[in-house]
């Protein structure tokens, strides 16, 4: 339809009802278009062709589609703020329920939500103002504070994990929290930054830590490797000599089906076996998790499960490492 590629190829893939019609479609033409499944209403009065919506993922590409489609339907100018800019920024969240695209605008704490946007009223510096797009939205040191008041320490932290990975410093992130000493929840942000960890390499093991941090049974140590005549091994995280593992899907995935793997599945749990066995021959306890272990409604299940491998582990073994002295790796894991 070259009368509308314009809009689609300067608006992120989008279109407004209003620009259709203004590019001479009838109203029973663009209603045939989403009844048909040609077009389809990422907002209302605010569409995308199903080509382009079918190769967005769910996760992320078509949450990053909706918050365009809201800019563009804005009557007056607003930042984008919260999980919103978190989309545009490109950081690594935990999918809010419901899904809100979320707005900032100039005024005193407070806020409403109208139709699939939450207002916020909320002061914040000119210089934490940035643009995506020629679009105004709050930098990332303070969306991560805004999620973390939003949602919690779950949201938080990994949205403060996925700032570190992408080189924003611990300092920018509690300078953005520094003036919001009576924000309600602010407590939630600073948690959120205190623990998180840069050696942590994705959103599962930043919720990884949270539970081992609550679980409070000694210092945990993110990525922790051994080294044995020529073989090497790194393990996401030890709590005394008990070792734990978060083991994402991607992990089994070969590259053409979005992971990253090289090797066929069963490959990969042959080798993740071995690689076990020969961790655990130098008397260490470990625990494995996925990402199912740590959601919501099994968080406490989880955490209990832990709670007695690691006392198991503790029993078997102690907790002193002292006699590894030889084996650990001192450098960090690049």
């Amino acid at each position: 339809m070259p009368r509308f590629a314009h809009y689609f190829a300067e608006q992120h893939g989008l279109i407004l009802r209003r620009q259709a019609l203004a590019a001479g479609a009838t109203a029973k033409e663009v209603g045939e278009l989403l009844r048909h499944g040609d077009w389809v209403a990422v907002r209302h009065g605010a569409y995308t062709t199903a080509t382009h919506w079918s190769v967005l993922d769910p996760y992320v590409g078509r949450p990053r589609l909706e918050v365009w489609a809201a800019v563009l339907r804005m009557r007056t100018p607003q930042l984008i703020s919260h999980d919103s800019a978190a989309y545009l920024h490109g950081l690594d969240i935990l999918e809010a329920r419901p899904r809100l695209v979320h707005v900032t605008r100039f005024g005193v704490l407070g806020g409403r939500t109208r139709h699939g946007v939450k207002h916020h009223k909320a002061p914040f510096a000119d210089e934490q103002i940035v643009f995506v797009d020629g679009q105004p939205l709050l930098d990332i040191p303070r969306t991560v504070a805004d999620i973390a008041r939003e949602h919690g320490s779950r949201h938080g932290i990994v949205a403060a994990g996925s700032a570190l990975r992408m080189g924003v410093s611990k300092g920018a992130l509690w300078a953005a929290v520094a003036p919001m000493r009576n924000w309600p929840y602010v407590t939630k942000s600073r948690e959120s930054i205190e623990l998180a960890d840069r050696r942590c390499e994705n959103p599962g093991e930043d919720l990884t830590k949270l539970m081992l941090e609550e679980i409070a049974l000694g210092v945990v140590h993110p990525q922790f490797g051994l080294r044995d005549r020529g073989r090497t091994a790194w393990v996401d995280f030890r709590v005394g000599r008990h070792l734990i593992e978060f083991d994402g899907w991607h992990k089994y995935q070969r590259q053409e089906e979005g992971g990253y793997a090289e090797l066929s599945p069963a490959d990969i749990v042959w080798r993740e076996k071995r690689r076990q066995d020969w961790l655990c021959g130098f008397k260490l306890g470990m625990s494995r998790l996925v990402w199912a272990d740590l959601q919501p409604d099994t968080w406490e299940a989880t955490k209990r499960r832990l709670l007695r491998e690691i006392a198991d582990t503790n029993a078997r073994f102690g907790t002193s490492i002292e006699d590894l002295a030889p084996y650990v790796i001192r450098r960090r894991r690049r």
